[in-house]
């Protein structure tokens, strides 16, 4: 069995606060850090979030210098014009608002500078908003790579009524990419001694996929509706929260020890390559098509079974068709795959070959399930 052990080191976590009035407690844990705040982020995010923060700062000693667009895209290029910009510098801190890559930007700028960052996620899509990582991107929307911060954002506002009114499509995302933690986590992590925080963050993975499966339809529901509910709180905070946090301890500083993905977002990465798919599907989607495929590639067939039910009842895809992915396309996507930190992140070794005809596998089988489920309805 496999030690992982580490001495004098540190970790950093998020705080948070959650709740269609959270924003009210923007001042007392903002303050400490400064009184100017620039607001980067996506247009749309920034729009739905504007009013609301703005008259959450009202009164108090917080001042928003501007509202400034983040790019479009968590590339370098747009890290360096939010560097630019004369109220960005003028700012003591950082509230970066909107979903994963337009936090992911702000994070990077901001740990580049040592400037303070405070997330307010617009939608219940991603962990991107609390964890201590930033997936980085090219112009043509290839991956980059990762960039691993010194320290997580402070502190993460998590608005229900905002998120409530996003487009459903993106809570879906979000479901799907959250159901890969547990299996990815606990997959890497598979006989190795871990040492103190890694566990922990094994231990909360459990946590992780249960909460999308029991209240993942109820929430989507409310979601279509404008509606914040328990069932979207709880779905949001496992999103946003738990895998968070699980990324958090289970990812070491400038990926010293790394146990937070695998299998799954193997395959997101590798699908990167392929224009049809990673344009045309989210993130999410194809995620949860890739924990399928992990769950296929470990023999857990009982729990890939179980997982494909799920996904199909709320329309997460489980054939390659229903991703663009075509059986042409799994040579380039299996070898892009085999040069990402998550194709290590297995107890066994790992083979494009395999990788391959586990997912054409998987196809068959989520073929097969559509096939009696249509049966079921005739």
């Amino acid at each position: 069995m496999e030690t992982s052990f580490r001495t004098n080191y540190h970790l950093f976590l998020p705080s948070y606060s959650v709740g269609a009035d959270c924003y009210r407690e923007i001042e007392a844990v903002t303050k400490p850090f400064g009184h100017k705040a620039v607001v980067i982020g996506g247009k749309t995010a920034m729009e739905k979030a504007k009013d609301a923060i703005l008259q959450a700062v009202a009164g108090t000693s917080i001042q928003i210098t501007d509202f400034v667009w983040y790019g479009g895209n968590a590339t370098y290029e747009n890290i360096e014009h939010i560097r630019s910009v004369q109220a960005v510098q003028e700012a003591d801190m950082v509230f970066a608002v909107g979903g994963g890559r337009a936090v992911d930007t702000c994070k990077v700028y901001c740990d580049q500078e040592d400037k303070p960052i405070f997330t307010f996620p617009t939608i219940a899509s991603n962990c991107a908003a609390v964890t201590s990582l930033s997936v980085m991107y090219r112009e043509d929307d290839s991956l980059a790579g990762y960039y691993f911060l010194k320290k997580p954002p402070l502190h993460c506002f998590i608005n229900t009524r905002i998120i409530a009114e996003a487009p459903e499509d993106l809570l879906w995302a979000g479901i799907g990419d959250a159901l890969s933690k547990g299996y990815e986590v606990q997959l890497a992590a598979r006989d190795r001694n871990l040492f103190h925080t890694v566990a922990m963050g094994v231990a909360l993975s459990h946590c992780c996929t249960d909460p999308l499966v029991e209240y993942g339809a109820a929430a989507l529901a409310a979601c279509r509706e404008g509606r914040p509910s328990y069932e979207l709180q709880e779905v949001a905070l496992d999103i946003i929260i738990s895998t968070g946090l699980v990324s958090n301890l289970t990812t070491g500083p400038n990926c010293e020890y790394y146990y937070n993905s695998s299998i799954a977002h193997c395959i997101y990465n590798g699908s990167t390559v392929i224009p049809s798919v990673v344009h045309n599907h989210r993130h999410g989607a194809i995620v949860s098509f890739g924990v399928l495929c992990l769950l296929t590639y470990d023999g857990q067939y009982g729990e890939r079974d179980r997982i494909m039910a799920f996904n199909h009842s709320i329309g997460l895809p489980v054939t390659m068709a229903e991703i663009g992915l075509r059986e042409e396309d799994l040579p380039a996507l299996a070898q892009k795959s085999s040069t990402v930190t998550e194709w290590t992140c297995t107890p066994y070794a790992m083979d494009q070959k395999t990788l391959m005809e586990k997912i054409l596998e998987c196809d068959a089988a989520g073929k097969t399930f559509l096939k009696k489920f249509q049966k079921t309805l005739d």
